[in-house]
């Protein structure tokens, strides 16, 4: 399986943190873990199908999905191309005028928001591109047609930056504090921009950290403790809603992202 990132246009850069191309020779299967961003997925080549139980289902060719609170198992299959486009946390509220919360736990294929003929016009195009340069030319050339406005809530953007350099572990009551912000406005606020409560959003940037800066020699106890947790037992359990696996199943596996 090969990746290759790429960065948004100027144009798009305080909306689109990302561009991700996933290219996969052999079939595979990989353990999606729930992000902080939503992402929209074009399926250039291939088939990709979710997999729940014993059931796979195949995947639209374009979707858009909201924020998870668990992992989700997807099947690649042989000689596969996706693109994957990674918003920036408060980005969706750029191109939707629904709040962001609707789409919790949401995939939904582009057709069912824009007009089928349209997206049907932007997969002939990305058929057509002849390099991953020309493709992302056709997405950004769509995505900034949807644009509804260029504004920032340099609020929430604020409260995204602290929430993530402090690793999750920050109170939320001292943050809209330190904001000036009463809690109850400054959830509302960032539920509607970011698809979650702040707390939420919290939870996942912290589970994310640890997962991704494990090291090798920390044992589970220890790093239940070093990430903010009492006991291992609600470790344990907050890791296997959010992974699908015990903190032991879930090490051994090689891969997810």
């Amino acid at each position: 399986m090969n990746f290759q990132e790429y960065t948004p246009s100027p144009a798009l850069a305080s909306f689109i943190k990302s561009y991700r191309f996933i290219k996969s020779a052999d079939e595979m299967v990989n353990r999606v873990l729930p992000g902080t961003t939503f992402t929209a997925v074009f399926q250039l080549k291939g088939k990709v199908s979710l997999i729940e139980k014993t059931d796979k289902i195949i995947l639209p060719a374009a979707t858009l999905s909201g924020l998870r609170k668990g992992a989700r198992l997807i099947n690649y299959a042989p000689d596969s191309l996706t693109i994957i486009i990674h918003f920036r946390e408060t980005g969706i509220a750029a191109f939707f005028k629904q709040p962001a919360y609707e789409f919790f736990e949401e995939s939904l294929a582009l057709d069912d928001l824009f007009a089928t003929s349209e997206i049907s016009i932007i997969e002939e195009q990305l058929a057509e591109a002849s390099d991953y340069q020309a493709i992302i030319k056709v997405i950004e050339s769509f995505l900034v047609t949807k644009l509804l406005h260029k504004k920032e809530d340099l609020l929430i953007n604020e409260a995204v930056s602290r929430i993530t350099s402090q690793k999750g572990s920050i109170r939320i009551e001292e943050l809209s504090k330190s904001l000036f912000i009463s809690q109850d406005a400054f959830e509302k606020r960032f539920r509607k921009l970011v698809g979650v409560t702040p707390k939420q959003f919290s939870s996942i940037v912290k589970i994310n950290t640890l997962i991704r800066q494990r090291p090798p020699a920390l044992s589970l106890t220890h790093l239940a403790l070093e990430s903010g947790y009492y006991d291992q037992a609600h470790f344990n359990k907050d890791f296997k809603l959010f992974t699908g696996q015990t903190p032991t199943d879930f090490f051994k596996a090689p891969f997810f992202w």
